[in-house]
This record gives C-alpha cells, structure tokens and sequence, in this order.
C-alpha cells in the first residue's frame, strides 16, 4: 500500500496558504468597511495624544492650570481610545478566537509531548555518560547559533541604522507600554530553571522546568534497568497518543491562520505592509542572512543532505510564520525531522532543549529591536555596551517561550538595565506581529539544523 503521507502534508500545506490568502482579503475587507470607523477613531485620538504630549513637553512649569488641563485630557482620551479598542476586538472576535482556540490547543499537548519525547529518548540513550556526550555536543551548537544571531542583529542595525529616521524626543517616564517587564538576575534565571513542582511547571507550560525534570527522570529510569523498562515502554505509547492527537490539531492550522491574518489587516490594514517597510524590510534582510548562515553550517556537516531538508520543514515552518508561535509548529517538526532521518533519541532530546536554548530567530530580533529603539531616542550606545547587552540578552532569552510576544517581554527588561526608554516598545507593537511570524519560522529552522547537526554528529549515515 502506497505511503500517502506527503500528499497529506503537502494538501494541509496548501490549505494553510489558503487560509493566509483568505485571511489577507477578509482583512482588508473589514479594515475598510467593518471596523473602519473604530480604526479612525483610533487614529484620530492618537493624534491628538501626540499632540497633548508635545505640548506637555514645552511646558516647563508642571504646577500650572494649563499643564492640569492637558494630563486630564490625556487621561479622558486614552480612557476613550481603550474602549473604541474593545468595542472592536468584539467586532472581530469570532475570528481571534480561531487562532486562539488553536494556541489553546497547542499549549494543551505541549507539555506532555515535551516530558514524554524527552524522558524516552534520554532513557534510549543508555546512560548518563550518553546524556552528557549529547548534551555537550546540543549545547555547544546551541551557544554558536545563539551568539551568531544576537551578534548578527547587532551588526546588521548598526550597519542600516533604521532607527535614525525617527528623531523622537524622550518620552515621559510615566508611559506605560502594556509590556510587562523581565530583568532577569542569575540568581532568578537559575530559580526560573530549576522547578519547585514539576506540576505547576507543567501547568504553566514552562518548557526549560519540564526539560530539566525530564532528563532527571529518563535517565533514573535508565539507571534501574529493567524495571525502568516497563516505565518507559508506557511513556513511549502514551507519547504516541499525544503524537496522534497532535495531527487532529494540526488539521484545524488553516482556520487558524485565517482568523489571526485577518483579525491583524483588520486592525492594523494593509499599511501595516508598509508603515515601517524600512524596518520591516531590512530585519527580514537579516533574517535571510541568518537563514543562509544556517543552512551553510548545517551544510557542512550534513552535506546535500540539508536540501532534503529543507523540503521536510517547509510545512512547521509555515506553521510557525503563520501562527506568529514557534511552539505551533513542535508536534509536526518532531515528525518530519524523524522522517528525515534523525534518530528518534536525538529528536526526542535536542529539540525539546532546542525550543529553549535554541530561538536564533528570536536572538536576533532581541538585538536588533533594542538597538533600534536606542537609535530613534538618539541614545548612543558604544560598542562596548552594545557587547554587555548581547551578553545579557544572551542569558536572559534562555527559557523564553515560543509564543507571540515573548521577544517583547525580555526586550522591556532589556531596555531597563540599559536606560532605555521602555516607552520604545510601543515603536514596534504595531508591526511585531509581522516580525514575530519571520522570527518563529527562523527558530524552526534553528531547530531543524540543530537536530539533523547533532544527528550527523552520532550517526555518520544520517
């Protein structure tokens, strides 16, 4: 009986396109019709908000009637602006939830796929000293990539410098971004790998927490032989349970794209395309670099190899650039990388860690973004800073969550251990969405070359 798998990846791949199309042309359909009184609405209130501000910024004097009356103002518009907001999000409500449903559903499976995958394939390893050979190898190919990417950001906005043209003054230290901030220590990064209840680790979806308890548990399976044996036999079928509920979810991957797609035209319309087509332009330029640095390095220890490679992940990777959420695309990369050729004990180990230690698309961004912000407040950053900022971008990204919006988080504690305006991040909210679709498909990608590396790196026919 003839093996029917790739028509169905490649008629889901077809569909999700469908769906992005689709999304685009509803999209724009409401952003014109639909919605378009909230969206000028909107407009116009912010106008005048940077109006208000401007004129708060001239005056000098913060006890006169005048400067009263502006806060008070401020305070009445952006009241009015959030419930126009609201009013609208209700508008399109039916279809963010598409997408979120989808999310939901992702999250539901991950962390059982995670522990499950991880424990065995630490378990088929053997042994301890088996872990560490891998491990070592994983880690090392992680940290090049990770410092690769930051330094790469770097670079590129330093070189293109998008951040001059917005010549903006520095903003009240009182805006408030709706970024939640995270200036992680090493003291509280270690507290947020290591887990007090793997449960609760679990029920928040940290995935680092779940990683390490993982590996703790496969390999004291490992260590009791064969009454380790029974246990992992059962965690390898409850596994493919979760595999085979995996592909139901992915099947609904097209509605998903279709209701996140529109609901961001709608919103945002189809100057979103171009409103930071610089910005937009040049961090998918270096996204493009970042994609050819990668699959040359993996080219060079998997070979010709890497095309077919390339082939199998084109489908999570559409997946992840869809969704905006590297998480997305995990059940079906841990498919097709074992389609490919990977060992199942590499996949089920590497990429789990990969998903991480290992979001190169994210890294870069992290950079990228923070610099950018500085530019347009017309902070200089010398080179040096710019390095301790790579370093601390390098250790708080760790355990980020692949998921919309995570960059931003760590980017906000980022922007305050280096006194930066946090207010900056509003510069990029409107278009992160169509940042995070290219960084998402970069951390599959990342992910992908990782695990094949490794792979090679165990398996001289891989």
């Amino acid at each position: 009986m003839p093996d029917t798998t790739p028509k169905k990846g490649n008629r889901l791949t077809l569909y999700i396109i469908i769906g992005l199309a689709a999304g685009i042309a509803l999209g724009f359909w409401f952003n014109e019709g639909y919605v378009k009184s909230e969206n000028n609405q909107i407009i116009t209130i912010e106008s005048s908000l940077k109006s208000i501000d401007n004129q708060l910024l001239a005056i000098k004097d913060t006890t006169a009637h005048n400067f009263h009356s502006l806060t008070s103002l401020k305070v009445q518009l952006t009241a009015t602006k959030a419930k126009i907001i609201e009013a609208r999000d209700v508008k399109l409500e039916p279809f963010s939830l598409l997408a979120d449903i989808f999310l939901r559903l992702i999250k539901m499976i991950i962390a059982p796929l995670v522990f499950t995958t991880l424990v065995v394939g630490v378990a088929k390893l053997g042994d301890l000293k088996s872990v560490g050979r891998i491990g070592g190898k994983t880690l090392f190919w992680f940290i090049c990539a990770s410092l690769t990417s930051l330094f790469l950001g770097m670079l590129l906005v330093n070189f293109f410098k998008p951040g001059l043209a917005m010549h903006l003054s520095l903003p009240d230290t009182l805006v408030d971004t709706g970024v939640k901030k995270t200036a992680l220590s090493l003291r509280e990064f270690l507290y947020h790998v290591f887990p007090t209840s793997v449960i609760d680790a679990m029920a928040r979806n940290e995935i680092l927490q779940i990683v390490i308890f993982a590996m703790f548990f496969g390999v004291g399976t490992a260590a009791i032989g064969e009454k380790g044996a029974i246990i992992i036999k059962s965690i390898d079928a409850f596994a493919h349970v979760i595999l085979k509920v995996t592909g139901y979810v992915m099947n609904l991957a097209p509605l998903a794209v279709f209701g996140a797609i529109s609901c961001i035209i709608a919103k945002q319309g189809l100057g979103i395309l171009s409103t930071y087509s610089i910005f937009i332009a040049e961090f998918y330029s270096g996204l493009i670099i970042l994609w050819i640095i990668l699959f040359l390095a993996g080219g060079i220890f998997i070979g010709k190899r890497v095309f077919t490679l390339m082939r199998h992940i084109k489908e999570p990777a559409l997946v992840a650039f869809s969704t905006s959420a590297s998480e997305a695309a995990f059940p079906k990369l841990l498919l097709e990388l074992e389609r490919f050729g990977c060992p199942n004990k590499i996949v089920s180990f590497v990429l789990p860690l990969g998903y991480s230690f290992n979001l190169d698309g994210s890294m870069m961004y992290m950079t990228f973004a923070s610099i950018f912000i500085a530019q347009s407040y017309g902070i200089h950053l010398d080179p040096g800073t710019q390095m301790t900022m790579l370093l601390v971008l390098m250790l708080t990204s760790k355990g980020i969550a692949g998921v919309p919006r995570a960059s931003l988080v760590v980017i906000a504690g980022t922007l305050a251990t280096f006194k930066i305006p946090e207010a900056g991040i509003a510069l990029l909210l409107g278009i992160d969405p169509l940042l995070d679709m290219g960084r998402s498909a970069t951390n599959v990608i990342g992910n992908s070359i990782a695990t094949a590396v490794v792979s090679k790196w165990e398996q001289k026919h891989v």
